[in-house]
């Protein structure tokens, strides 16, 4: 905190408040407002919380007004250029690149945390078949805790950290299974001579009558993908992570919480809303009528996967998405209509003054469904993806807060109800 203060001072009554600015290593000067209903006798508003400091963190830093996302002071593009999903994984756990011993320790009991109790995928099969693979996500993810409920102690950071390394390491068999689930194939298990990705990717394609072979062009493309989602600041499902670590609940229903909040089509369905649009679009003719569409603002029609609640430039993520998508493509001998549409919108949203005046840029979120689709990723299946990736931010971001106190999690309201009235006996009413 720095020495610097801010007076606010309430005209009506001439009572001030010094409210101290609390400065990080990076971003804008936040004013600490903790003295203001003591004080003055008022509580401030900020709907959605988008004005609003939760928590002090050194995990993640963006810059909207830049195009600027850091792991740890890292930047994105050479994260994503340079390192592997688990790597970074262990950077936003830690807060440092491993060496090669510490990798190499780490990869192992991720390796060999990837099993599940038997009893889980007994819980999975009870699902209908039909069942939304988030659903069973939520549910199943919670009810870790009833595995391990026995084995932690909140206070042991060792234990925390076993934690964290147990739901980094399950969720992809989880996730596999679920998907088996819905499609009637049965379970399989994880294989440990593959890696992180390609074993996700055998445990969601491999069938027991045939070998089943994984093509390191997707696993790569998986695991960029994963790097890429891996954390992102105090976001709705994260936020929603802390707010429920404050109370002490175990790590297992704070993640749990974290998927439900994902699941929201605001939050980590956006990619999917992209393949519809593409979709309804249909073909490069129609391009044109539909950017008209986009810019009548009495037409409810939005093009999905532009623009981002905080990149006010172009966000970082596109462009390494965007190269990834057609190295794909390319890699996989493919042509897809949907990345010809997808390329003529983004041409003609970064030329048109009317996307660029209000700076709707597209998002991570406009090419990561394309990948998905081109790998044989189902739809109901993409914003799975974006939790397995988007959990090693949850568990960071849990850990980080579990090592220093914090108060339970309690915002205020303006109450604009009735106010106080009598109550009238059934017969008069």
């Amino acid at each position: 905190m720095s020495e610097q203060r801010v007076t606010l001072t309430d005209e009506g009554s001439g009572k001030s408040v010094e409210l101290p600015v609390i400065s990080g290593t990076e971003g804008e000067p936040t004013l600490s407002i903790k003295a203001v209903p003591s004080t003055l006798g008022y509580f401030t508003y900020d709907p959605g919380f988008t004005a609003t400091a939760s928590c002090t963190s050194t995990i993640t830093f963006i810059d909207g007004e830049k195009g600027i996302l850091r792991y740890r002071g890292y930047p994105i593009e050479q994260l994503a250029g340079k390192s592997t999903f688990l790597e970074v994984a262990y950077l936003l756990l830690f807060g440092e690149l491993p060496t090669t011993d510490e990798f190499d320790g780490f990869q192992s009991d991720i390796t060999h945390h990837t099993m599940v109790h038997e009893k889980l995928n007994t819980f999975i099969s009870g699902f209908h078949y039909d069942a939304h693979p988030m659903a069973m996500m939520a549910g199943v993810v919670g009810s870790l805790a009833a595995f391990y409920h026995d084995k932690m102690d909140m206070s042991d950071p060792e234990h925390r950290v076993q934690a964290a390394k147990r739901m980094i390491a399950k969720m992809p068999t989880i996730a596999a299974a679920c998907y088996r689930h819905h499609m009637g194939r049965p379970v399989a298990y994880p294989n440990n001579e593959l890696t992180y990705t390609e074993n996700f990717l055998d445990m969601m394609f491999s069938v027991p009558a045939e070998k089943y072979i994984v093509d390191p062009v997707a696993a790569k493309a998986i695991d960029l993908l994963y790097i890429l989602h891996a954390d992102h600041e105090q976001n709705a499902s994260t936020s929603t992570v802390r707010l429920v670590g404050s109370t002490g609940a175990n790590p297992y229903a704070c993640v749990s919480a974290g998927i439900s909040a994902l699941w929201g089509p605001a939050h980590g369905g956006a990619n999917e809303k992209v393949l519809i649009m593409l979709d309804e679009i249909g073909d490069l003719s129609r391009v044109g009528k539909y950017i008209d569409k986009a810019k009548d603002k009495d037409d409810p029609f939005r093009l999905m996967g532009f623009g981002h609640r905080v990149y006010k430039n172009y966000d970082p993520r596109a462009s390494i998405i965007r190269k990834a998508a057609h190295e794909v493509l390319e890699n996989l001998g493919t042509s897809d209509p949907m990345m010809d549409l997808a390329m003529e919108l983004e041409r003609i949203a970064l030329e048109d003054e009317y996307f660029v005046s209000k700076k709707l840029y597209p998002n991570v979120d406009f090419y990561s469904g394309i990948i998905y689709k081109a790998l044989g990723i189902p739809v109901s299946m993409f914003t799975v993806m974006f939790a397995i990736a988007r959990t090693v931010g949850w568990v960071s971001q849990w850990l980080e807060q579990e090592q220093t106190p914090t108060p339970i999690g309690r915002p205020r309201q303006v109450y604009a109800g009735p106010t106080e009235r009598e109550y009238v006996p059934i017969e008069s009413r």
